[in-house]
């Protein structure tokens, strides 16, 4: 039993770790992030549809139609809202 047990929480951490790949964004203070409401009118600015956005514990998460039309996931710093790249 203990081994299915430690099986399964491998298996689901190993899961949870590549569901995003090697994104890495700099851990800033909840109180430095812009809002996410600014990220989606610069977004909408340069021609992105958002689909949904949530806040990650160190990004902003988009899922959007890029400007070609393309259906994407990007992370966006939330202090800079430079998109950080995998």
């Amino acid at each position: 039993m203990k081994s299915i047990i430690v099986t399964l929480v491998l298996a689901f951490t190993a899961s949870s770790a590549f569901a995003h790949g090697d994104v890495k964004c700099t851990a800033r203070p909840k109180a430095e992030w812009k809002p996410h409401t600014e990220l989606a009118a610069k977004l909408a600015a340069e021609g992105w549809v958002i689909r949904r956005m949530e806040a990650t514990n160190s990004c902003y998460e988009v899922y959007a139609k890029d400007p070609q039309g393309k259906r994407i996931e990007a992370f966006f710093d939330p202090v800079t809202f430079k998109r950080v790249e995998e």
